[in-house]
C-alpha cells in the first residue's frame, strides 16, 4: 500500500516541550477530541476512533561501525473508514 505524508515536523526540543505535546495529545485521546497538528504553514487534523491500534518502538540506528543514534516512537494507527480491530497485548510504561 503506498504511503501518503500527511504531515511532518522535526526538530530539537527539550524533555519538557516534548512532554507538553505528549500531554497535550493525551488529553485530547481522553476527552475524544480530535488531534491537530501545526508547523508553519502546515495543517492536519485527525480524530482517531475510541480504540486505535497503538504501536511502541524502541530501536537503535546506525552503520555497524559507526555512531549510533537511539529513539523511541509511539503510533497510532485505525483504518481510515471505521475502528481498528487490532490486538490486545499488555504494555506497561514506566
Amino acid at each position: 500500500m503506498p504511503e501518503e505524508l500527511l504531515f511532518e515536523s522535526e526538530s530539537d526540543r527539550s524533555r519538557e516541550e516534548i512532554a507538553t505535546y505528549l500531554r497535550t495529545i493525551a488529553d485530547n485521546l481522553e476527552s475524544g477530541s480530535a488531534i491537530t497538528l501545526k508547523a508553519g504553514g502546515d495543517e492536519v487534523t485527525l480524530d482517531p476512533p475510541s480504540r486505535p491500534t497503538f504501536e511502541v518502538k524502541a530501536e537503535r540506528e546506525g552503520p555497524a561501525d559507526g555512531a549510533k543514534e537511539l529513539s523511541v516512537e509511539f503510533e497510532l494507527e485505525w483504518p481510515e473508514d471505521g475502528e481498528a480491530a487490532g490486538e490486545t497485548g499488555e504494555l506497561e510504561i514506566e
